[in-house]
């Protein structure tokens, strides 16, 4: 299954305005492409009832759903897979436990990090953060779009068309300079979760992210 990432939802328990994450999902599903539950705090039990309830309403819109972090709840729930990162299951194990046609996508922070990554093994890489952000506890320093463009220009480099996300603090206003600096798509969590209409936010930025990337291929 190929990794769609020009609007990819995550959707965290602990930033979703009040609203339940099913409510969320359903909200977005008319414009999101990708969607990823992340809880950090949820026990293993209640990740993977939140996770078996995603499916239930993004499936009939063929949304895949991955799970952050946790290869046990994505194979428990049958998600389409898992993002990972630089201090989380190998993606070498995460393949080998979900197989071949699952979607693995991994974190990068760093032209090091670019330059060792797996991209034979993975399908996606989100690089980040790009922007400030106060939906993650251990967010790394901002890089910045200078710093977003020098670490795409090395996975390009090794792989010209790999598919390729940016995260943290992306939002209508900053978007289209994510997309400008080379990446396919962006990851955001507050930009939806928060807005007082999801359904409308996800519309907009979705809409954002089209026009730009469809600048890139002019």
């Amino acid at each position: 299954m190929k990794a769609d990432l020009r609007l990819y939802a995550l959707l965290d328990p602990m930033v979703a305005g009040g609203r339940t994450l099913t409510d969320l999902a359903a909200n977005i599903a008319g414009s999101t492409t990708l969607v990823q539950l992340r809880d950090k705090h949820g026990s293993t039990r209640t990740m993977v009832q939140e996770a078996r309830a995603l499916r239930a309403v993004l499936e009939p819109a063929g949304i895949p759903l991955l799970i952050n972090d946790r290869v046990d709840v994505a194979l428990a729930a049958e998600a389409d897979g898992v993002h990972i990162g630089q201090d989380d299951m190998a993606p070498e194990d995460a393949r080998l436990l979900l197989g071949r046609t699952a979607i693995i996508g991994l974190s990068l922070s760093s032209v090091k990090h670019a330059q060792e990554a797996p991209l034979d093994l993975i399908d996606y890489v989100g690089i980040g953060a790009v922007y400030p952000t106060g939906s993650k506890d251990d967010a790394s320093a901002p890089i910045g779009v200078a710093g977003l463009r020098e670490i795409v220009e090395v996975v390009r480099a090794r792989k010209p068309r790999f598919p390729i996300c940016g995260i943290s603090g992306i939002n209508a206003g900053n978007a289209a300079d994510v997309i400008a600096a080379g990446a396919d798509g962006v990851a955001v969590i507050s930009a939806l979760s928060l807005a007082p209409d999801p359904a409308k936010a996800a519309q907009d930025l979705r809409t954002i992210v089209d026009d730009a990337l469809q600048r890139q291929q002019r």
